[in-house]
Order: C-alpha cells, then sequence, then structure tokens
C-alpha cells in the first residue's frame, strides 16, 4: 500500500513522519507525472489554500487529484486540505475540488493569535488532541455527510463517502489514531 502526500506547501513533512512510524509507504506528490504510480489515498495537509490551489493549477495536479477523489480514493484533508475539499467556502464564488457537500470558513477563528488546543471527541476514535491554527471551520454540510466532531457546537472533523476533512491538525500531536483511521479506510478500497 501505498499513500500520496501532496507536497507542493504546507504541512507535509508531519504526515509523513507519522505514516514513517506507523510503518506505511508512502511518497510526495508534487509534479502531474507523481501520481501515474499506484496510489491507496492522498493527504492533503495544512497550509495556505489559495497557495495550494495555484499550485494544484499550475503543476497540473488540479483535475487528476480530483478525478481520483471521485472515482473512490480515500483522501484526508486538513485544515487547507478541508478547504480544497469543501463545495463552498464562504465569501468565494468558486471552489477548489469541491468534492465534499459542505460549507466552510476560512481563518474562522482570527489569524495566529486565534490559535488553540481542545480536547474533544471525535466519532469512532474517542477523546482526542485537536490543535486548531489559523483554523477554519465548516459552516454546514448536508445531509449526506457525517459529522464526526464539533467544538462548541461548530463542526470540525467530518466524512463523506470516500473522503475525510479535519478542521485541525492531527499531524500536530503524538496521537495517532486519526491516521490509523485513513490507514484503514486506504486498505479497505
Amino acid at each position: 500500500m501505498k499513500i500520496g502526500v501532496l507536497a507542493v506547501q504546507g504541512a507535509f513533512v508531519e504526515h509523513e513522519q507519522i505514516l514513517k512510524k506507523l510503518g506505511v509507504e508512502y511518497f510526495e506528490v508534487r509534479k502531474k507525472e507523481d501520481l501515474l504510480t499506484e496510489v491507496d489515498g492522498i493527504i492533503l495537509p495544512g497550509g495556505e489554500s489559495t497557495v495550494m490551489g495555484k499550485l494544484l493549477n499550475d503543476l497540473g495536479l488540479f483535475s487528476n487529484i480530483k478525478e481520483k477523489i471521485k472515482e473512490g480514493m480515500p483522501v484526508l484533508g486538513t485544515c487547507a486540505g478541508a478547504i480544497l475539499l469543501a463545495k463552498e467556502i464562504e465569501g468565494r464564488v468558486d471552489a477548489y475540488f469541491g468534492t465534499i457537500p459542505m460549507k466552510i470558513r476560512r481563518n474562522a477563528y482570527g489569524r495566529q493569535l486565534g490559535s488553540f488546543v481542545s480536547e474533544q471527541e471525535i466519532v469512532g476514535i474517542g477523546s482526542y488532541p485537536m490543535r486548531f491554527i489559523r483554523a477554519p471551520y465548516i459552516l454546514s454540510t448536508d445531509s449526506t455527510v457525517k459529522v464526526l466532531g464539533t467544538v462548541d457546537d461548530r463542526i470540525v472533523a467530518v466524512e463523506f463517502e470516500n473522503q475525510i476533512a479535519l478542521t485541525f491538525h492531527p499531524e500536530l500531536t503524538e496521537d495517532f489514531r486519526i491516521h490509523k483511521y485513513f490507514v484503514g479506510k486506504c486498505r479497505c478500497r
């Protein structure tokens, strides 16, 4: 099994380190040709969603990744990665992949000073340390999206078919349960 990690910008190294600790083979997705290899799942890390969206287009990755997600490739999007998956982004007329029927608010807690940590329940995982850094939150979903977690009644974790979107950073904790869950989802494909 091989998992791709989008490595054009943002916190991709931290995801790779967790996959390595879990004994899961991974590779960096930096250009269109990287997706010619067999891929069982992909991680879209946190970072700057606007920059990531531009680089996805400039590097010719956008349509390939979107097509694979629509074909059922498991995807884990964290923070900016969740924004890339949202069908609707507050204040924008367009979306990026737009593969999860949800509306998301960017930088919803303010800038860097609005960063925080919260320990909350995640469906199927249990109590989990959530680290939010310039984080978005999910304003709404349609009824087909499973809400996995909330903080102060705001949606911060969802699952939709082959996709998991988190508005926090599981790669910045020593708790690997979310990555294990995602890897399990990739194995079941």
